[in-house]
Order: structure tokens, then C-alpha cells, then sequence
């Protein structure tokens, strides 16, 4: 398996999308039906900001089925939401992280 580390930009209107609970709730819950998605969650420039983007880290055998995940996720908006995606390999391998 192959890790992999998506990354989100948002517009201004993507605030909107989050702001709904319906599209929050449904978004937690497809995260939470797919394993494969390790962690992720949202970024801001400083803290007392709205979110600009979100994080994610995965792991799939294929690039593929990153994009597939990201596609089908119900926060995802193409107009609102571009993304990036890259291979990762953890430094410190032999170390667990708990977040």
C-alpha cells in the first residue's frame, strides 16, 4: 500500500457548503465508512481564521482510488474545492503517531 496526502484548496464559497450540518454530517459519515482514509480534517492560515482547505492522509494501493475518495465525498465541490495529490512516505517509520 501506498500512502498518499491530499491536500484542498477552497474558495470563499466553499464556507457555505460547510457551514450546512446535512453536508457536515454526511461528510463525517463517509469519512467514517472508509478506513483507507487515515486521518484528516481542515486548515487555516492562523487560528482565529475560517478554514481555507482541509488535509488528508491515505492509504490505496492506487493513485485512482484517492481521486475516486475525494470525488464521491460529499464536502467535495468542484467549483468550491480543488485538491492535490501526493505520495508520502513517514519519516520516523518505526514510530507511531496519535493524534
Amino acid at each position: 500500500m501506498t500512502r498518499w496526502v491530499v491536500i484542498f484548496r477552497d474558495t470563499a464559497d466553499m464556507l457555505a457548503v460547510r457551514t450546512s450540518q446535512v453536508l457536515r454530517d454526511a461528510h463525517v459519515a463517509y469519512a467514517k465508512k472508509h478506513p483507507e482514509l487515515l486521518i484528516g480534517g481542515g486548515l487555516k492560515l492562523n487560528p482565529d481564521e475560517e478554514f481555507c482547505g482541509a488535509l488528508w492522509v491515505v492509504e490505496a494501493a492506487e493513485k485512482s482510488e484517492v481521486e475516486e475518495l475525494v470525488a464521491n465525498d460529499p464536502f467535495y465541490f468542484p467549483a468550491h474545492r480543488t485538491f492535490e495529490i501526493f505520495t508520502w512516505g513517514k519519516l520516523l517509520e518505526d514510530q507511531t503517531a496519535t493524534l
